[in-house]
């Protein structure tokens, strides 16, 4: 065991995340995986939110931040409705753990990357409001306007995770484009349609018979069939634009990261319509609207990693005169 002085941990309080940098230095893998963590716990609680959600257990723990006015916790007279609720608040610390060790990893990674420590504190930053608006939404009801927001949340904290995963792999000199201006504006414009397509889906969700508890809980006041409609519209026009991407990037004989990305993305969007559909003419089974919610999370990741790999970043290499040109300039 290393003998810790007082300084140490002095040291320790007062910066421990310098303290750790400066006693530990990940593997680059370590820091991918410490990433990667982050996004699939962000992913696990769209899920279990769902889950919530689904088996009416929203307002299992009626009140926030305790479960009850008596209890911390969950209590066994409150029964499968109030366990299921309470472990999904339970499990934001665990998603709180998944992006502490990110921001631990990538602050520790040699050379210091402030930008990637950056990305770690705002997956942190976006986790704690969020919880805050979670409890909002337990405290007004479950409210469909403050559901969906919370969704949406939960969707930019997918979208940072994904994007510190992509950098951990990279390098940080300035990004160079791989394709030409017009597959870029493609791209944001199929990143335009997918998030309307994800706001929609809240609106389905928020008019939707999964109100998310047995009690009579507002919904948003719109056409639910028409609103349906109008999301698999978009869902056809993201289908679309990630075919013609596909095509044009085929045409141009992109590289092949880009072509792979938006394959997957393609097949994954095929997927997800085809639960879409299921799940519409069968009245919304609980099974599937779960599925529908976990393949929202992974087409939204896909998105995003379709349009970070239309660039390089390799690793920056600062300019260093050589012999000939030390020599030149001694020479002036």
């Amino acid at each position: 065991m290393p003998k810790v002085t007082r300084a140490d941990a002095t040291a320790a309080l007062r910066n421990p995340l310098a303290f750790i940098a400066e006693r530990w230095t990940p593997e680059p893998r370590t820091v991918q995986r410490a990433a990667l963590s982050a996004i699939m716990m962000s992913v696990l609680i769209v899920v279990t939110g769902g889950a919530v959600r689904l088996t009416g257990s929203g307002l299992g723990c009626p009140t926030w931040p305790k479960c009850t006015a008596d209890s911390l916790t969950a209590t066994s007279a409150m029964g499968v409705h109030g366990a299921i609720e309470f472990g999904n608040r339970m499990l934001t610390y665990v998603l709180c753990a998944a992006v502490g060790w990110a921001i631990i990893a990538a602050r520790s990674q040699k050379p210091y990357r402030r930008g990637l420590t950056r990305l770690g504190w705002a997956q942190f930053w976006i986790v704690m409001s969020n919880a805050v608006l979670g409890g909002i939404v337990v405290l007004v009801g479950l409210n469909p306007y403050t559901v969906a927001a919370h969704f949406v949340a939960t969707s930019a904290l997918i979208a940072v995770a994904t994007v510190m995963w992509q950098r951990t792999r990279e390098g940080d000199a300035p990004p160079r484009p791989l394709v030409g201006k017009a597959v870029q504006q493609l791209v944001w414009f199929l990143v335009a349609a997918a998030v309307l397509l994800i706001l929609v889906g809240t609106v389905v969700t928020g008019a939707g018979p999964h109100a998310g508890d047995s009690s009579e809980v507002e919904r948003m006041p719109v056409d639910w069939e028409t609103v349906s409609k109008l999301h698999a519209v978009l869902a056809w026009i993201v289908v679309t634009l990630t075919f013609a991407l596909w095509f044009v990037l085929k045409a141009v004989d992109a590289p092949r990261d880009p072509l792979n990305r938006t394959r997957e993305l393609f097949l994954i969007l095929l997927a997800q319509g085809v639960i879409g559909y299921v799940q519409y003419f069968t009245d919304l089974p609980e099974v599937l609207v779960g599925l529908h919610m976990f393949g929202s999370a992974v087409m939204w990741i896909w998105v995003l990693r379709v349009v970070l790999s239309l660039r390089e970043r390799p690793e920056f290499v600062a300019d260093v005169p050589g012999p000939a040109a030390e020599a030149t300039l001694s020479k002036a």
